[in-house]
């Protein structure tokens, strides 16, 4: 058999036509299967076939898979990004920021208080009163001086009348109105 490992017949014809060549120049001792395959040979005989590269666009045959929340983590990231770190997967028991948004988020919707528009909102002033700050992207991270000395409750309060004004903001864009014209207009003195 040694003088066969090398070649590439097994490219050419089946293996019982191989086998048979074998047993014949005495290479191989007779196998059992032999005089089976023989006297019962199958409709088609099996060969070798080179797989043809299929031309045009391959299927997959995997099919995406998405789950509920997924909708939820691609709404967080777009709107409040990868945050200013990164994961920290060294640990066991770690939860990103957006799966802790994604736990309270499914907890608000569970109890079905919260209209299904405004719960995305809700759970991030939520995730705010229980101490986690989650930045909206683009918005640069500006502490005053005395931000230090400043309490987690006054930290809060500022961060939800920043979400009320925000809201407002898109609830003007909404309806047609400028954001800089929220109270009666103004005359602009000209210099003389």
């Amino acid at each position: 058999m040694a003088a066969v490992a090398g070649s590439r017949t097994h490219k050419i014809g089946s293996v019982f036509n191989r086998a048979r060549n074998l047993v014949r120049i005495g290479l191989l001792e007779k196998p059992v299967w032999l005089d089976v395959y023989a006297a019962f040979p199958p409709l088609r005989e099996p060969v070798y076939r080179v797989a043809r590269p299929r031309y045009g666009r391959a299927r997959d045959p995997i099919a995406p898979i998405f789950y509920r929340e997924d909708t939820v983590r691609a709404k967080f990231y777009r709107v409040y990004g990868n945050g200013p770190r990164p994961f920290n997967l060294s640990q066991l028991n770690f939860k990103s920021t957006c799966q802790r948004f994604v736990e309270k988020y499914q907890e608000l919707e569970e109890e079905g208080k919260i209209e299904e528009e405004k719960l995305f909102e809700e759970t991030g002033k939520a995730l705010l009163a229980s101490g986690l700050l989650l930045q909206r992207r683009g918005v640069e991270k500006e502490e005053p001086q005395g931000a230090g000395a400043r309490g987690p409750a006054l930290q809060q309060q500022l961060q939800a009348v920043l979400g009320e004004l925000q809201d407002k903001d898109r609830d003007r864009d909404r309806q047609g109105q400028p954001p800089g014209l929220a109270g009666p207009q103004q005359d602009s003195a000209s210099p003389s």
